[in-house]
């Protein structure tokens, strides 16, 4: 698959085996393409398609270097989406991002009247870098538009595209002249991905290629058709009980206080994640078999997304950090006490005795 797909697209057909099968294959197609500029990171590709399928936000924390931008870039363009990039900064004000209003004058007629001019946030992907480095008054500025996909200037409401995509940077090392993001913010992200070092292999990759000067053409895999069809796909795919009731179980389970809480989370955990926990990891399960060309969700998908859904929504305590337990950790964790036999149980419960063994 190497070009753009007409509006028409493969993407007819709901759930038909062909019709996923095709699916699997763009995923994979675009992983190629993606791979022309980038060089590993195959765990934060999936990732970031899988949030953006979901139509969610992402959050990628990372070191500098780590080709944060040039992956986003090259991502919007494999999906044909238009992209602008903000480069978050002390000085930066709301206006900066969302548009402001000027005055314009009729030439004719002589009358003034005030004209809204759209901010870089008017586009398909919007690239937030380094977005903790930037005040909380102009943090806020996305939280209309990443929860409500509109902006709000001088009391007219302005629709942003479809789809809409914020995918911020932050760097995990610096904390001096930096402003952490809120809670409240944090939890608009569907994903928190973090992007690692490369291997010794990748990072031989990356210096051969990026210091020849051959530069590699990205083709585009999907329309905007595609994705929006995408995105409808994902909300259709059924999800059985016990799966939904895994999901939920993994996300109470943080809960400080609650009945059933383990031990360990008692000791380190300051907040738990909120029911948002929940929608996003059964969404963000349902992208992830739907991308591997399956019309079902298993607990295994569930237990895929865990990590990028929870790690921002555990806020851990002073004994976790005196104790190097990081929210990763208590992920894992919750995996050793929350086995997938234990979510067939709510099944089992409802289920008539003669259809129990």
């Amino acid at each position: 698959m190497s070009a753009v797909t007409e509006s028409n697209s493969i993407l007819t057909d709901r759930f038909d085996v062909q019709a996923l099968s095709k699916l699997a294959d763009a995923y994979r197609a675009i992983t190629r393409e993606l791979h022309k500029v980038i060089v590993g990171q195959d765990q934060v590709i999936e990732q970031l398609l899988t949030a953006m399928f979901a139509g969610g936000h992402c959050l990628l924390v990372g070191v500098p270097g780590l080709a944060k931008t040039l992956l986003v870039k090259s991502l919007a363009d494999t999906l044909s989406l238009s992209f602008n990039r903000v480069q978050f900064t002390p000085d930066l004000m709301p206006s900066d991002i969302t548009g402001t209003e000027v005055i314009q004058e009729d030439r004719l007629s002589g009358l003034r009247e005030f004209r809204f001019l759209p901010g870089p946030i008017f586009s398909n992907v919007l690239l937030a870098d380094e977005i903790n480095r930037t005040p909380p008054k102009t943090q806020a500025a996305l939280l209309e538009a990443m929860q409500e996909q509109q902006v709000t200037a001088g009391g007219q409401r302005h629709q942003l595209p479809t789809p809409f995509f914020v995918l911020a940077t932050q760097n995990p090392i610096e904390h001096e002249g930096t402003y952490p993001l809120p809670e409240a913010q944090l939890d608009r992200f569907m994903f928190q991905v973090l992007v690692d070092y490369p291997t010794e292999t990748e990072e031989f990759e990356i210096v051969r290629q990026t210091t020849a000067s051959c530069r590699p053409t990205i083709e585009k895999i999907l329309c905007l058709a595609d994705i929006q069809t995408l995105q409808d796909m994902v909300r259709q795919i059924p999800v059985a009980d016990h799966v939904i009731q895994f999901a939920m179980r993994l996300a109470r389970m943080t809960r400080k206080g609650q009945g059933g809480t383990p031990d360990f989370v008692q000791n380190y955990v300051s907040w738990g994640a909120g029911p948002r926990a929940s929608q996003y990891l059964i969404l963000g399960a349902k992208a992830r078999a739907m991308l591997q060309g399956r019309s079902y969700v298993s607990t295994d998908d569930v237990r895929a997304v865990a990590a990028p859904v929870l790690r921002h929504r555990i806020v851990t305590n002073f004994n976790a950090e005196a104790d190097g337990v990081n929210s990763d950790e208590i992920v894992r964790r919750l995996f050793e006490v929350l086995p997938p036999e234990a979510s067939q149980q709510a099944i089992d419960e409802r289920l008539p005795p003669v259809f129990k063994s």
